[in-house]
């Protein structure tokens, strides 16, 4: 079901709808995100979700042909186990860097992540990446820089945090393509949920703090709105293909930032917006570049 189909400009269009749905509402999430974890433990917040989101997995795995024992079989479980605990690692690591730097700082830096990807694909996967490749991962971290302006108060030994997620997130988008040289991306999505799940599950006793009273109520929010960004991703992945949809991801962070700064009160310099242009407009670039290497033509060099 997560493969793609031909693409057709309607079911493109419509691919396309439904991944700026799903960015928007990943956004929402973050935003959910930071309010617990600014009165809860990290651990505790993303223990609760992820358990709903393992019923959501489950429920899906059902639904395929042959059922979850179907969808679970794989011949790389230990590769498939690491993804999933990789991936609630930085989920960690995201949430608590929203209370240190925001939202907005986060998702600046975080943005960087596709360029991580590309470079990494050298070394990890074995692609050919042309110098104009090169050259936009180059810019890209130039605008990294950029963002971290030395004069803002974003530049602090915190900021570690962003970059650390970055670096995950883009080991985790590897290892999702090594193990789908195997494994279908239904066998991919039942592993990334149940084993966070439990990985969660064996780690937040030791520091068990669930939200109290109303605050249940923003807890529900927060499952309700990634469950619903995993189907609308879903869907999406139905009618067009990963590669074209890709670059939509990026409005997700921009709704992130966007509650960072008008419900947070999240600082925007000059700097930040530039630097983070530069960093955008290097991954849609990059992203391009990959997407047309896919369909290479003569003399053509990614």
């Amino acid at each position: 079901m997560l493969s793609s189909p031909p693409l057709t400009s309607r079911s493109a269009q419509l691919g396309i709808i439904m991944m700026l749905g799903s960015a928007a509402t990943f956004g929402l999430q973050d935003g959910f995100s930071r309010l617990l974890a600014e009165n809860y433990n990290v651990l505790s917040v993303v223990t609760i979700r992820y358990w709903f989101f393992m019923l959501f997995v489950l429920g899906f795995s059902a639904t395929r042909e042959g059922g979850i024992v179907s969808v679970a079989r794989t011949s790389r479980p230990a590769l498939q186990i690491f993804r999933g605990i990789l991936l609630v690692t930085q989920i960690c690591t995201a949430i608590y860097g929203f209370t240190i730097v925001g939202l907005v700082g986060w998702q600046v830096v975080f943005a960087s992540y596709p360029l991580m990807i590309a470079a990494m694909s050298v070394p990890f996967l074995g692609e050919r990446v042309g110098w104009r490749r090169w050259l936009a991962i180059a810019i890209g971290f130039v605008g990294v820089a950029i963002a971290l302006d030395p004069q803002a108060s974003l530049l602090s030994p915190q900021i570690i945090l962003p970059v650390l997620g970055a670096v995950q997130f883009a080991l985790y988008g590897i290892l999702t393509r090594i193990a789908g040289r195997t494994d279908s991306a239904e066998t991919s999505f039942f592993w990334t949920g149940v084993a966070g799940a439990i990985a969660m599950t064996l780690v937040a006793p030791f520091a068990w703090n669930p939200p109290v009273g109303g605050d249940w109520g923003w807890m529900a929010a927060l499952c309700i709105t990634g469950v619903a960004g995993h189907f609308l991703l879903i869907k999406a992945l139905e009618q067009a293909e990963a590669s074209l949809l890709q670059p939509f991801a990026y409005f997700g962070m921009l709704v992130s930032a966007a509650i960072g700064h008008f419900g947070f009160g999240d600082p925007v310099t000059p700097a930040m917006l530039f630097g983070a242009a530069m960093i955008v407009a290097a991954g849609l670039f990059t992203l391009a570049r990959e997407r047309r290497q896919t369909q290479p033509s003569k003399g053509d060099e990614a």
